[in-house]
């Protein structure tokens, strides 16, 4: 068969390795059902016109084959003559009706139109002929795609049936290299810079494909499969969803700063060998110091498990307290690395496949990318911002106001944070240090602690600690704020409270 053969010798080994698995799901759907019980919802766009001609070879591997050694292989095998519902609206352009039509000709698809809203169509069709499973083109990155896998019950409220989601893992890159390795025809609004097709009403063709022409007083665009960022695929949607985040949702409804005047941040770090003291964590002290060194005050530093819910009510608490939220740890392509998901969970969205994050990945991954669905791929949908940088193998993740940093080490973070404020978008506002002093004594707790109490009174501007590395060394006592002329009044006045020698004295800054 064409599709088959054009695709084995394609060196596309991606491509292939969703081919298999797409057509692996769909002869798994012929096995469970019969061919009777089961249809396609066809709508002429890009990813039903990939899915008509899946259904196509995997109808010729899983009856074809087997026949073609008897001879009694014919064209409608090859075709498919699956059972095919499109539910042609009025506000369909017409470019897509005809498509659709001509398409139900050319590979004898028993085409029935609906002229009624899906949820009524769906009811009268299953009313008037037993139907079990319905195929569809539904991708990760679709707005209805929650919660979904490739065999997926039909919601509650609906009539009942299985949606046979084949290509549910298929990017918009993955979609237009299928396409293009078959050769196979495709609405010509496509061609038209169109990239996501819904009504006449509210799509028109993606911005990021117009062609400057100053000769030309009409508006030209590239074709569909030229758009180089797949995740601005529904950017010609007028009701879509925000790629980037303004400074409203960075601030997330609240005024994230502290009474010395910074921004305040938090961090969360995820590890199960933390928590079992397996591994010591260095890195979050690292990143205080770092953001002290720009003004910003830490006001939490939390540990969790490697699980999924944990991560994401961390998340959730905390980006609506605090300015900006670090994440260290849980990343990768292990069971436990659940940092992600856990931070699309918070903000209520699904994790989609990110293309230009995924060819990263493949260039540092190399040889030992497979070519199968990867994981770490898969970012927060529509929330979520890459930060590039000249010294980073991958960009730096940012999701709205959290920021996931992926070192491991201290000398890694330190590089991720350096290229963090070299980016020209970085979200991190400089501010006027924070500066410390110490002073070390012998003198007990209980002679000091009266005067120290009444010092933090005296100077609620500064932050007074007491520290001590054993019960029998010495008390050290931290003064921490951006007036060093404060910090060294407050220090002076409690040296001159004891006798002269009392307090060793250390550097301010």
């Amino acid at each position: 068969m064409e599709i088959d053969r054009a695709v084995g010798e394609s060196s596309d080994r991606r491509l292939q390795t969703k081919y298999r698995n797409a057509v692996y799901v769909i002869q798994r759907a012929f096995a469970l059902y019969e061919f009777e019980q089961v249809a396609f919802s066809f709508n002429g766009g890009k990813d039903s016109t990939v899915l008509l001609h899946l259904l196509r070879a995997g109808y010729y591997l899983h009856k074809g084959k087997s026949e073609c050694f008897q001879g009694n292989l014919s064209d409608s095998m090859l075709n498919c003559p699956i059972r095919t519902i499109y539910f042609e609206s009025p506000s369909a352009f017409p470019e897509i009706n005809s498509f659709t039509y001509e398409t139900a000709t050319v590979y004898n698809l028993q085409l029935e139109t609906i002229r009624l809203d899906f949820k009524s169509g769906l009811e009268a069709l299953l009313r008037e002929k037993p139907t079990k499973a319905i195929f569809l083109g539904t991708r990760i990155g679709d707005p209805n795609a929650v919660g979904q896998e490739q065999f997926s019950p039909s919601s509650i409220g609906w009539p009942p049936f299985m949606r046979v989601n084949p290509i549910l893992d298929w990017s918009y890159r993955d979609v237009w290299a299928f396409i293009l390795t078959c050769k196979v025809k495709y609405c010509s609004l496509y061609d038209q810079g169109y990239t996501s097709i819904g009504s006449i009403y509210d799509t028109v063709p993606n911005a990021l494909l117009s062609i400057v022409d100053s000769s030309s007083t009409t508006e030209i665009f590239k074709p569909a499969y030229m758009l180089s960022d797949g995740r601005s695929e529904r950017a010609g949607r007028m009701k879509k969803l925000p790629l980037k985040c303004d400074t409203a949702c960075l601030n997330n409804g609240v005024t994230n700063v502290s009474q010395s005047g910074s921004f305040i941040a938090s961090i969360i770090v995820v590890g199960d060998e933390i928590l079992f003291g397996t591994a010591e964590d260095k890195l979050s002290a690292v990143l205080c110091k770092k953001l002290n060194a720009i003004g910003w005050q830490v006001t939490r530093m939390t540990v969790v498990q490697n699980d999924i819910d944990c991560v994401a009510a961390q998340v959730e608490q905390q980006k609506s307290t605090n300015y900006m939220v670090f994440l260290l740890g849980g990343l990768g392509p292990m069971h436990s690395d659940v940092s992600l998901a856990g931070v699309a969970k918070a903000f209520g969205v699904r994790l989609a496949p990110d293309e230009e994050f995924e060819e990263y990945l493949r260039l540092l991954i190399g040889k030992h990318c497979t070519g199968d669905r990867n994981e770490m791929a898969l970012l927060p949908e529509g929330i979520t911002e890459l930060m590039q940088h000249s010294k980073l193998p991958v960009p730096l993740i940012k999701c709205q106001n959290v920021i996931i940093l992926a070192a491991t080490n201290v000398s890694e973070l330190e590089t991720q944070w350096d290229c963090l404020l070299e980016t020209p978008s970085h979200p991190l506002m400089r501010l006027p240090p924070f500066m410390s002093k110490h002073l070390g004594t012998m003198l007990s707790d209980v002679e000091t602690a009266q005067t120290i109490s009444k010092l933090c009174l005296e100077f609620p501007d500064i932050y007074i600690g007491c520290q001590r590395k054993s019960r029998v060394g010495p008390l050290v006592i931290t003064f921490v704020g951006k007036d060093e002329t404060r910090i060294e009044l407050a220090a002076e006045k409690l040296s001159n409270s004891f006798p002269a020698g009392a307090f060793s004295s250390g550097d301010c800054g």
